[in-house]
């Protein structure tokens, strides 16, 4: 495993794939369109370097877009997509938690951590959804069942024996009905604080997504990162959410964005990914096959 996510060449060619489907989304109209995806491409050539991270060019690219289309969410159509896909799998999946628990386990006094094990495989299931995937194809591996590739549940659980406080960096909108059962489980041993995006960036969730669904109340502390970006850029994120980043005692963190953001930091041991690997440079860097979850303490 590397021990940081530098750009390959793959992810400039997923960035020029970004462009004409988030262009797309933005508007219909096509003379405009063209024009906004010539500057994003002019972004994308300036900016793009084996030595930045990907998601601060495309953080870059989907705020031009945003403001020469004047469209707010440009994905908006796709989340709620999403969203409603998760909704009703979940009730399909969710019966899976009590035969995690029907052996009485627990984060408590089990070394295993076989009564966490279920939240965290629900959680990682839905990190299949993407932006660039079929709803057909989500459906198909959401209902498939989750092999860790990376397995450190156990020294989560042990972790979680002494956390006061977790800090649980959520990823795509239609994750957050996945992610509750396992915020839930979460709290019975220390304050949960779910991170958001503050406003709209691809299908990640938002502050004014999870008011929508009605959950807020359900998760206790809902915040913002302060930053629009796929994972968090830190020197654009707010004072409140770097204070309530140094003072966690763990950071729960979702998908491959806050993977590349995150391995760029030294963690000591209290950061958890839990992720569907979905391209081959993350792939490489952690050292698992494509398509692999990972539950890994870092």
């Amino acid at each position: 495993m590397r021990t940081n996510m530098k750009p390959a060449p793959d992810c400039y060619e997923c960035l020029q794939r970004l462009i004409p489907q988030a262009v797309g989304l933005a508007t219909e109209d096509s003379s405009l369109g063209k024009h906004v995806a010539w500057e994003a491409h002019r972004i994308l050539e300036e900016e793009f370097s084996y030595s930045r991270l990907c998601i601060v060019v495309a953080s870059r690219i989907h705020r031009v877009i945003r403001e020469m289309t004047g469209t707010y969410d440009p994905y908006r159509a796709m989340k709620e997509r999403e969203m409603r896909l998760a909704r009703e799998l979940y009730s399909e999946l969710s019966p899976r938690l009590g035969e995690a628990d029907s052996g009485g386990g627990g984060v408590q006094g089990d070394s295993r951590g076989d009564g966490l094990r279920g939240y965290l495989e629900l959680a990682a299931a839905a990190n299949t959804i993407d932006h660039f995937r079929e709803l057909d194809a989500i459906r198909e591996d959401l209902r498939r069942p989750v092999r860790f590739a990376i397995d450190d549940v156990a020294r989560l659980a042990a972790k979680l024996g002494k956390a006061n406080k977790v800090l649980y960096l959520a990823d795509n909108a239609g994750e957050i009905y996945f992610d509750l059962p396992l915020v839930k489980r979460l709290m019975q041993n220390a304050e949960v604080i779910y991170a958001v995006k503050p406003e709209p960036v691809q299908d990640d969730l938002t502050l004014e997504d999870v008011r929508e669904t009605g959950l807020a109340s359900e998760f206790g502390r809902v915040m913002s990162t302060g930053v629009a970006s796929p994972g968090v850029i830190f020197s654009l994120a707010s004072a409140e959410f770097r204070r309530e980043f140094e003072s966690a005692d763990l950071v729960f963190a979702k998908g491959m964005g806050h993977y590349e953001a995150l391995s760029e930091l030294a963690v000591g041991g209290r950061v958890f990914h839990c992720l569907k690997v979905k391209c081959p440079p993350v792939a490489e860097s952690i050292g698992v096959p494509l398509g692999s979850y990972v539950a890994m303490l870092r």
